[in-house]
């Protein structure tokens, strides 16, 4: 049951309980120290009384009248309130009537008395008239103390009630108030878990759930842009890969179609020439070079293309070697252009995809120096890099880092499409991509997360 209770409900109850238990433990205190001080007051309301009564007896035999003295003193005596006192004469004796006090409703229970008070304490004084050996018996009455008590009870009880039921409505009240923010936590965290990413909770109560309720508006914020750029990156993607495929599409019309057409118009050159009777070696030749010539550019241009979707090698050979043979390759058609690469030997094993990133930003950014830098150096360096803060998960990353000494990049340079969707890839890998431009150059820095270990 109390797993069901809210903390509001948990907090009030065991604030009650508390205050209960106090009170019950004043009251069980006082009750205990009744028994003790009932007894006291008999003791010295019987002291006190048995040295009065010696007093006033010590000169009965000189009286006239000794018996009618001594009632006498026992009638007055018997006005006391916190003692009785009866003549005993041998087996009888005699008491004057006490006057019963009328019922009052603040007068303590019996079951009270009987437990404060469960004898009456009696001692017995003897005193002699004419040699006849007499004794007044002198009883104890603590109503007075018993009900003074029992008044303390009763009042500890009202007062400590209404304090009790005062500090606990207080506290409901500073606790309700203080705990208000949890519903509203409550029905934001709901509004997020069902996609309302724009739900916000007004900070408030204590300075605890105030910052949580800023860490939630911030979290909230931070989801909502998460699954904006999630949607962005997808509709990137898919406008990324529409675009690449328009453009391979238009490369296979603009220069597969005219290689085709030359083929089909040599093979049909050299079909004629073949019905000729005596055929003229020096045409065939021609033709056949020809198509040789075709073939072999429709070769390069196939390669071209292959390249772009997938590089050869990649997989068979290693990063290294495939990065190796497009830095060759790159060396070849430009030889003023100085190339330096370097793969860190603690670079490890990266995993297939970032292999493939990795290898797509080289590629990208050397497409870029030579297009569009001027440079005559450029220099390429892949190592390993710790995971960097506000990254997520736990992977170390590799460090790629391509830097030219060319003209740089205009101030209101746009990335063209080949590096935003490198930029896109990455930031679906978890890494990062920065691109700094200066008056020495441009550098392409990119931490690409390295493959989960199994």
């Amino acid at each position: 049951m109390w797993q069901k209770l809210s903390l509001r409900a948990r907090i009030n109850l065991l604030l009650a309980l508390i205050l209960a238990l106090g009170l019950g433990i004043n009251i069980a205190r006082l009750v205990l120290e009744a028994g003790p001080r009932v007894q006291a007051e008999d003791q010295s309301v019987i002291r006190l009384a048995r040295e009065f009564v010696a007093t006033i007896v010590a000169g009965l035999d000189e009286a006239p009248d000794p018996d009618a003295r001594l009632d006498q003193i026992v009638q007055d005596l018997s006005r006391l309130r916190h003692v009785s006192i009866m003549r005993q004469d041998g087996a009888t004796a005699k008491s004057p009537d006490r006057p019963e006090d009328a019922g009052d409703p603040r007068a303590p229970p019996q079951w009270f008395v009987a437990l404060v008070h469960p004898e009456q304490t009696s001692v017995r004084v003897p005193i002699s008239v004419h040699g006849k050996p007499q004794s007044l018996v002198i009883t104890s009455h603590p109503d007075d103390e018993i009900a003074e008590i029992w008044d303390g009870i009763v009042t500890q009880i009202e007062v400590g009630s209404a304090i009790a039921v005062a500090l606990l409505l207080v506290t409901m009240l500073v606790v309700g108030r203080a705990l208000a923010p949890l519903e509203a936590l409550s029905q934001a965290m709901t509004g997020i878990e069902a996609g309302d990413y724009d739900a916000r909770v007004e900070p408030g109560g204590s300075p605890e759930l105030a910052a949580i309720c800023a860490k939630l508006n911030h979290l909230a914020a931070t989801l909502g842009d998460a699954v904006e750029g999630k949607r962005q990156l997808a509709e990137r993607a898919v406008s990324l890969q529409d675009s690449e495929r328009k453009e391979i599409a238009r490369e296979l019309h603009d220069e597969f179609g005219p290689y085709l057409f030359a083929l089909r118009a040599h093979a049909g050159a050299l079909t004629r020439l073949s019905e000729v009777e005596k055929p003229d070696p020096a045409a065939l030749r021609k033709h056949g070079n020809a198509i040789l010539e075709q073939v072999n550019a429709l070769q390069q241009f196939t390669r071209r293309i292959l390249e772009r979707l997938r590089p050869v090698g990649l997989a068979e050979l290693g990063l290294a070697e495939a990065l190796g043979a497009l830095v060759r390759l790159w060396s070849e058609t430009h030889p003023e252009v100085e190339i330096e690469s370097r793969i860190s030997p603690a670079l490890g094993d990266t995993g297939e995809m970032a292999d493939l990133t990795i290898y797509r930003i080289v590629q990208e950014a050397l497409t870029n120096v030579f297009r569009h830098a001027g440079a005559t150096a450029v220099d390429i360096t892949i190592e390993p890099a710790e995971r960097q803060a506000g990254l997520r998960g736990s992977r170390d990353c590799a460090l790629v880092r391509v830097r030219d000494n060319g003209r740089g990049l205009l101030r209101d340079h746009r990335l063209g499409r080949g590096l935003t969707g490198m930029q896109e890839r990455i930031l679906a890998l978890g890494g990062t991509l920065n691109i700094n431009s200066s008056d020495d150059g441009v550098t392409v820095e990119a931490l690409v997360p390295k493959a989960a270990r199994s």
